[in-house]
């Protein structure tokens, strides 16, 4: 019997699992080896022999349409402000008017054409409702010969302006008092009124009132006539009677006031109501928003004399008046021709 045949086995077998044979890993190197050589990096003929259709279609799409190289980010030079600065708008804008001021200088820059296409779309939307609203204004004029009622005369003549307030936080009973509180006053002295007033909402109504006589002066020019005359063109006072019998002096026809105020009911609120026993109740709170319509004295004036010529009709028409002298004729006693 062959001794050393078990000592080769046990040999090959490896020391941790003596199950599986050792094989030594001489075939992976020369594989390794023949592929990327002796120096452990794959040869230079051997990578040109595979083709690579990645590499290929990149280089071609380099080659058709070459790409600049990609600039370095400047960086900001010294004492200047980064792009993100909260300053940086400023500079900007102190850039622009430096550019405009020399532009100035140099003489006047010509400034694009506007487009009338443009302009017409947004100035005439619907062209064919246009032209009917014409034709039949001009239809209008025709028949009544270019004379105006009464209406239309007020609207060309006298200027008024209507606001409506936001919704504010509390109720109808407590913002009319406030609204007929306001209603006929001219609105300085509205704002008085409201400035000194102990309601709470009294302070909302003012800023209303400051807020609506600026967009009366800035949207439709009322009560600009007192600052337009000089103290030798101003009128004289104008004593009126109101509609209710009080008198009222005018002493500039563009003053503005305040014709009519009223309130309207808004939504309701929900707020919890505590009470005993765990019980929980739903208040209801109510918004309440104001609308008033301002006009100028010259309405007032208007009014009064209307007032005034009807009053004196009424009166004349009710006078009796002599019959006129004519002769008499054909006297007999029962008949008369």
């Amino acid at each position: 019997m062959n001794i050393a045949a078990p000592a080769r086995r046990a040999a090959s077998r490896t020391p941790f699992c003596p199950s599986i044979p050792f094989r030594p890993r001489i075939q992976h190197q020369q594989q390794r080896t023949a592929i990327f050589g002796s120096g452990g990096k794959k040869d230079d003929d051997t990578a040109s022999s595979k083709p690579n259709p990645v590499l290929d279609d990149f280089k071609r799409k380099s080659e058709a349409d070459p790409t600049p190289a990609q600039q370095p980010q400047q960086r900001p030079a010294a004492g200047d402000l980064s792009a993100s600065s909260i300053f940086e708008d400023d500079r900007r804008a102190q850039q622009q008017a430096e550019q405009e001021n020399l532009q100035q200088d140099d003489g006047p820059e010509k400034k694009p054409e506007r487009d009338p296409a443009n302009m017409q779309r947004v100035l005439d939307p619907d062209p064919n409702a246009r032209e009917r609203w014409e034709r039949k204004k001009v239809i209008q004029m025709v028949r009544k010969g270019g004379r105006l009622n009464k209406q239309q005369m007020v609207k060309r003549t006298e200027r008024e302006h209507l606001l409506r307030t936001h919704n504010m936080k509390t109720s109808v009973k407590k913002l009319g008092m406030l609204a007929r509180q306001i209603a006929g006053k001219t609105i300085d002295d509205a704002i008085t009124q409201m400035r000194f007033s102990k309601k709470k909402v009294a302070q909302q109504v003012l800023e209303q009132l400051q807020y609506a006589r600026d967009e009366a002066v800035v949207m439709r020019g009322m009560g600009l006539g007192g600052v337009e005359k000089t103290e030798e063109e101003a009128e004289t006072p104008t004593q009126i009677q109101l509609k209710d019998g009080k008198r009222h002096t005018v002493a500039d026809p563009s003053t503005i006031y305040i014709d009519q105020a009223w309130v309207g009911r808004g939504p309701f609120g929900q707020l919890p109501d505590y009470r005993a026993r765990g019980r929980v109740y739903v208040m209801r709170t109510p918004w309440t928003s104001l609308s008033m319509v301002l006009k100028e004295e010259k309405t007032r004036i208007r009014l009064h004399e209307e007032r005034e010529e009807k009053r004196k009709k009424k009166i004349l028409d009710n006078v009796w008046t002599h019959l006129p002298d004519r002769p008499v004729q054909w006297q007999r006693q029962w008949y008369t021709f």
